[in-house]
């Protein structure tokens, strides 16, 4: 199993509104960044657990579990002119973006921030506390994940 954190905006889709959803599960659509295409792609695998982390909020932060419910296709969003994640280069006999579908997987007892995260000794070399790391999905460690739940569960 290997462990992830998908950063989402939450006024564009929350974790709760990833709860919300028929089934608990939506697909994770509009990725154009071709290193965590490639995390969906060649890496990601159905169970690997998420850290849902909402980003450009104050403040940032894990706001609950989720996990990997499907092996990646084609993201629909890319041939529709419609959608803001239309792709004109994009083909559908040969797709240049992927996605995968996420499944809520446990709430946490409180948010936790990035600041607290910052704190945490065993994220101190996590990739999102690097300098200029701006990426949507990164891999986490096993610790990395089991820490940051640990805090989550914990009471305020």
């Amino acid at each position: 199993m290997q462990y992830w954190l998908m950063k989402s905006e939450p006024d564009v889709f929350s974790f709760g509104d990833l709860k919300a959803c028929k089934n608990q599960t939506e697909p994770w659509d509009g990725i154009r960044n071709y290193q965590a295409r490639n995390f969906m792609r060649d890496d990601m695998k159905i169970g690997d657990q998420i850290l849902f982390y909402h980003s450009n909020t104050k403040p940032p932060g894990v706001a609950g579990i989720a996990e990997v419910a499907s092996k990646p296709y084609p993201d629909f969003t890319a041939f529709d002119k419609k959608s803001n994640y239309y792709d004109p280069k994009s083909d559908p006999d040969n797709p240049r973006w992927m996605l995968v579908d996420v499944k809520f997987k446990a709430d946490l007892k409180r948010y936790v921030p990035l600041d607290e995260i910052k704190t945490i000794p065993e994220c101190s070399e996590m990739r999102l506390i690097q300098r200029g790391n701006r990426l949507s999905i990164t891999p986490v460690t096993k610790a990395e994940f089991q820490a940051i739940k640990k805090a989550g569960m914990r009471k305020s």
